[in-house]
């Protein structure tokens, strides 16, 4: 378990997934988590299991960030840990069958959201009564490495955020902030959302066979290690760690397996 004590965490995209184990690992770890969403009812069974608290926001809204970074100055007068989680991939197709409005969608979310997650995260954490400092992780995926053809906007802006990571750590970096900047890139990991496509395959067991099948360990990736892959990179142990992009995906994207 990483030592988190004393540190105030934010997760965007806490309601669900790796999101929500995110949420319950940072504050297992002694983190006082702030988390944000769309889905209140789903909020509202996690602010009673962890004790988190929950600000309805839209990651691609900067008058919502407005409102969240005032809800953090107010309450906890501090942010060491950002977990820019948020992610949609809805109405994603190819390239020849991708509609704009569907592009600009998931852009707005994956990428502008992201980008605003982490300017908000820097102006809190520069602002730390101690001095500026702390430890931003953004969501990506092994999709940024290996895009899907029939989800062309989702594979660009898992791409685009990890340039992102890189540019920010380096500019932190160079302006002696302190705060470090890094990227996980998961496999298929059973969340909800896959477990819901698997049962509504017409064979399930070959649909799961198929999801498993991707990793040459023969599984999906299960949320708690992911969310132990975030904490370590958010606890002080991870302090040199910057500009760094960490695959958790079973060994998908490694190589190929041979014939």
């Amino acid at each position: 378990m990483a030592n988190l004590s004393g540190k105030v965490a934010l997760v965007t995209g806490g309601t669900a997934g790796i999101g929500r184990g995110a949420v319950k690992r940072l504050a297992a770890d002694g983190a006082k988590v702030v988390f944000t969403g769309s889905n209140a009812e789903k909020a509202a069974s996690l602010v009673q299991e962890t004790g988190a608290s929950f600000i309805r926001a839209a990651v691609q809204d900067p008058g919502d960030w407005v409102t969240v970074e005032q809800c953090i100055r107010r309450d906890f007068g501090r942010l060491d840990i950002a977990f820019a989680n948020a992610g949609t991939e809805k109405g994603d197709a190819d390239i020849e069958a991708v509609s704009l409005a569907a592009w600009n969608d998931i852009l707005a979310i994956n990428q502008t959201g992201v980008m605003l997650t982490i300017k908000s995260a820097i102006a809190l954490m520069k602002e730390n009564p101690a001095g500026p400092g702390g430890s931003i992780i953004v969501n990506s995926s092994m999709n940024a490495n290996r895009a899907l053809s029939n989800y062309v906007t989702y594979s660009v802006t898992k791409a685009a955020v990890v340039a992102l990571v890189k540019s920010v750590a380096i500019h932190c970096g160079l302006q002696r902030l302190n705060i470090r900047c890094n990227a996980v890139l998961p496999g298929v990991v059973e969340t909800e959302l896959i477990t819901n496509i698997i049962a509504g395959w017409p064979d399930a067991a070959a649909a799961r066979a198929a999801y498993e099948g991707m990793s040459p360990m023969g599984r999906m990736g299960r949320v708690e290690e992911v969310a132990a892959l975030v904490s370590w990179l958010a606890s002080d142990e991870a302090a040199f760690v910057n500009g760094a992009e960490y695959a958790i995906d079973g060994a998908t994207t490694a190589g190929m397996t041979g014939v």
